[in-house]
């Protein structure tokens, strides 16, 4: 029973975890949309969200601190254990979407400047 448990515990904090993920992927992929369309404000509020959830992470070794609730819950470590994402997007996520987050920063300050 206690196994179930901690899987049922381990499911959900995926599931939030793959939630909180999204969020952020569209803060990222909103900046040069917004950017674009001249939602300088947009842009701003959603590099601030972004920004401190860097902040977070920098507060936790560069780790989500969902990821060390399902630790305690599971001794797998593979990339994705503790979200739902393919493996190879778990292992490069923070490199694919700090590179997009600088690119799609740099637009908006571009395009705010070029106005």
């Amino acid at each position: 029973m206690q196994i179930e448990k901690q899987q049922l515990l381990l499911r959900r904090v995926k599931v939030l975890h793959t939630v909180v993920w999204v969020f952020f992927v569209g803060c990222i992929l909103l900046i040069p949309a917004a950017a674009a369309t001249g939602h300088f404000i947009w842009a701003a509020v959603c590099v601030g969200l972004v920004l401190l959830e860097c902040l977070v992470l920098a507060f936790h070794a560069g780790r989500c601190p969902l990821t060390d609730v399902a630790a305690r819950l599971t001794d797998d470590r593979s990339e994705n254990f503790d979200i739902y994402l393919p493996r190879w997007l778990a292992r490069h996520n923070k490199a694919i979407f700090g590179i997009a987050f600088l690119a799609g920063s740099a637009f908006a300050v571009w395009s705010w400047m070029s106005q």
